[in-house]
């Protein structure tokens, strides 16, 4: 949190962290289960809680079980932090009004590459955004340098975008979107 307060006075922009948990990779037989501990649906709630309260996240992504939508909508109901649903909703639109009738996120990670069409992508944004919730344009592992998120995010309008930890692939994207931002301007 230091770190961050003090590159975001640095720069002149607010900087804040985000966590993708990917919760559903150590759940099992009903339990999230960490290295010092075992937890219940609801002490996974109040354990994220926790950490957005004590690292100030801006987001957490997939910090429940791909398939607990009401624990998800419990989190979502008590924090003003972006929760994220990836694998919650895999960029399908059935899955996404499922968790817009339960409340169970505020905002869905878009892969345009994991539903399988352009057509399908903006489906699912279409309707995210229908719902007042964020969209965060998304790379996938394995990427190249292509960089149609970039352009794809600053289409739809979207939160942000997410391209990983620093690497041509992903530098590729961050250039775009500096590009098309002086175009724009």
């Amino acid at each position: 949190v230091n770190a961050t307060s003090k590159v975001s006075d640095e720069i002149g922009t607010e900087i804040r962290p985000g966590l993708d948990m990917a919760a559903s990779e150590f759940y099992h037989d009903g339990k999230y289960r960490y290295k010092e501990q075992t937890l219940t649906p609801e002490k996974q709630v109040e354990f994220v809680l926790g950490l957005i309260e004590e690292y100030d996240l801006h987001s957490v992504e997939d910090p429940i079980d791909q398939e607990d939508f009401e624990s998800w909508a419990a989190l979502t109901e008590q924090t003003d932090a972006l929760v994220v649903g990836d694998d919650l909703y895999v960029t399908n639109t059935e899955r996404l009004q499922k968790g817009i009738d339960l409340g169970a996120t505020n905002s869905i990670l878009i892969k345009p590459n994991q539903i399988g069409t352009l057509t399908d992508t903006i489906r699912a944004v279409d309707l995210a955004k229908k719902a007042d919730m964020a969209t965060i344009i998304s790379h996938r592992s394995g990427e190249t340098t292509d960089s149609t998120i970039a352009h794809l995010g600053v289409a739809f309008e979207s939160h942000a975008i997410k391209t990983g930890i620093i690497g041509g692939e992903r530098v590729a994207k961050l250039n775009e979107l500096v590009r098309i931002s002086e175009k724009l301007r």
